[in-house]
Parts: C-alpha cells; sequence; structure tokens
C-alpha cells in the first residue's frame, strides 16, 4: 500500500475497519491526504478490485480533541443525512459505513464513496457558477424527508462577535443590536448548514462557461430551519472569497433559480447578518484552507476586511 503523506497515515485499527467493508477479493492499495477541510482529517483512499481495477473511498475522521467531542453527533446526523439524499438526485457521497464512537477505529471515523470533480475557489468563471450554487441549493431546500433532521442551532450572540480591528464601529454595532432581536418566524426547510464553494464539487472544462456541479460534500451540520440561514452562508463565504459584491448577488441568484427567501427586507437582514457576524469569530479558521488551496492572498487580516466591509454593506443596503 502507498502513503502520499509523509506526515502522517491512516491509523492501523482504522484500515482494518475499512477493510472489513470492503467487496470480497478488494484491498487498499493507496492512501492520499485531502486537504482544505477545517474540522476533520480527510483521505481518500484507493481500493485495488477483483478485476484488477480500481474504486475510490474516502474516509474522514475527527482526531482533535475538540472535534472528537462532537463526533458522535456530527457523524451520526451526516450518516443520517447521507442514507436520506441516496436516490433524492442531490449528488451527495453515499454511506459505506460509520464509527461515530470509535468503537472500532482510533477515531470516529465515516467511510463514503468517492465523488468525482473538484472544489473551485478562484474568481475566474465565478458569474457562472453562483447561478449553479444557486439552483442546487435550491434543489436541497426542496427535499422532503419523512424524518426532519433536528432544528438549526445558531451560537453567535451579541456578546461574542469580534469585530475586526479598524472596522466601521457604527455598522457594527448596528448589525449586532440586529441580532439582539428575537429571530424572526420562518417556514422550515431541509438545511445543508454549511453549504458554501468549499463544500460543492464542480467539472469545470477549459470554457468555464461549461460548468457543473458534481458532487456537494459535508453534511454533518444538516439542520431543519429558514432557507435564508443556507443561503446567508453561502453569501457570507462568497464575499470573503471574491468580494462583498458576490455576497450580496447570492442571494438575488438563489431567488432567480425559484428559491423562496422571507418577505421582509428586515427578516433577510436578520439572517444575512447573523452569518455575517458568525464568521466574525473563526476569521482565522476560515482564511487557513483557502490559502492552502491556493488564494494565498487571502490572510486572516485581508479576509477581515472584506467581512467588514461585507458588513457593512449589508447595513448600509438596509438604509
Amino acid at each position: 500500500m502507498t502513503n502520499h503523506d509523509e506526515a502522517a497515515a491512516v491509523r492501523p485499527l482504522t484500515l482494518a475497519w475499512v477493510s472489513r467493508h470492503l467487496e470480497v477479493g478488494e484491498r487498499i492499495v493507496r492512501t492520499e491526504a485531502l486537504h482544505g477541510g477545517i474540522t476533520a482529517e480527510m483521505w481518500r483512499l484507493t481500493i485495488g478490485t477483483r478485476d484488477g481495477g480500481t474504486r475510490d473511498l474516502v474516509l474522514r475522521s475527527f482526531v482533535d480533541p475538540f472535534s472528537v467531542g462532537h463526533a458522535e453527533d456530527w457523524l451520526t446526523r451526516e450518516a443520517g443525512a447521507l442514507a436520506l439524499l441516496t436516490g433524492t438526485g442531490v449528488p451527495a457521497p453515499g454511506l459505506v459505513a460509520v464509527d461515530p464512537t470509535a468503537a472500532h477505529c482510533e477515531y470516529p471515523s465515516l467511510l463514503m464513496t468517492h465523488l468525482a470533480g473538484r472544489t473551485v475557489l478562484d474568481d475566474e468563471g465565478l458569474e457562472t457558477r453562483v447561478p449553479l450554487l444557486a439552483r442546487q441549493l435550491v434543489a436541497i431546500h426542496a427535499l422532503r424527508p419523512a424524518e426532519r433532521p433536528r432544528e438549526y442551532v445558531a451560537l453567535t450572540t451579541a456578546d461574542t462577535v469580534v469585530v475586526p480591528k479598524g472596522a466601521d464601529a457604527a455598522a457594527w454595532a448596528a448589525a449586532i443590536d440586529v441580532i439582539r432581536r428575537p429571530a424572526p418566524p420562518y417556514e422550515g426547510r431541509f438545511l445543508h448548514r454549511d453549504f458554501q464553494p468549499g463544500n460543492v464539487l464542480f467539472d469545470v472544462p477549459p470554457r468555464p462557461a461549461g460548468a457543473r456541479i458534481t458532487g456537494v460534500v459535508d453534511w454533518a451540520a444538516t439542520s431543519w430551519g429558514p432557507a435564508d440561514l443556507d443561503v446567508a452562508h453561502c453569501s457570507t463565504n462568497l464575499a470573503l472569497l471574491h468580494g462583498p459584491a458576490w455576497g450580496l448577488r447570492f442571494a438575488e441568484a438563489y431567488e432567480e433559480a425559484g428559491g423562496v427567501l422571507a418577505a421582509a427586507a428586515s427578516e433577510r437582514l436578520y439572517w444575512q447578518v447573523r452569518d455575517g457576524l458568525a464568521c466574525s469569530e473563526e476569521v482565522q479558521q476560515v482564511a487557513q484552507p483557502w490559502r492552502e488551496a491556493g488564494r494565498t492572498e487571502l490572510t486572516t487580516r485581508a479576509v477581515e476586511e472584506r467581512l467588514d466591509a461585507y458588513v457593512t454593506a449589508l447595513m448600509d443596503a438596509l438604509g
């Protein structure tokens, strides 16, 4: 077996667990670390098949103490979501096996099928990808599972927001006041809860206009809640990756794709601001995988400045 990451390797108990979930006559022939995730170690496992060919699986393991403490919940929810998504037309991985309590592996782990495509975080071709992202999110929100996932959780409070250095103090104070209010009423939808470019796989041919989505990954936070919350989360990520104007554009693209958002501007603002302010607490964690993926200009400071510009733009749009 070939290991293509000298810094770490898939651990022995985990490899044995994976092997028990392969078809008769199959074996692991190659492991490759996948980079760009924030909360888990990700590996692509190449499986040698009985006919001499290969197929790929993906292994996700939670290893840091904070993630291990939440892994049973996260992995149980993700496994349930992947099972639910089978046959829906939403391009999600197929569940192979899950060990949410590390009963068999060194760390809590999930094994799933590998999807073709790659994440695309570049500015080039964005005008084509944003409508695709919007249409995909509308399709996710259209799902009506027989058993709803748990209600969404929003941990950010007015007291936990981290105002960036040099930020527009008046705009941030006004934004923080927005989330002091009770959440607006909403019609519940099936939420991905971390839908953003880093969790969407694309096939991008030489002509970017021919791009298409091949997969949506990381379903560990699947929830039931307002469509506005998923839209706001993707908007924040687009604003930080590509500039505030793209964050503002995504809600329009979602509606153009047939999605329905809160009717009142003040209600939409609540969810947009809530997600933008939530990002203030984890700018460093968000920016690091983007730099590792090639966006080296997105330093923590650069992302803070974009977040400030986005929050200010949201409050300006309110008038």
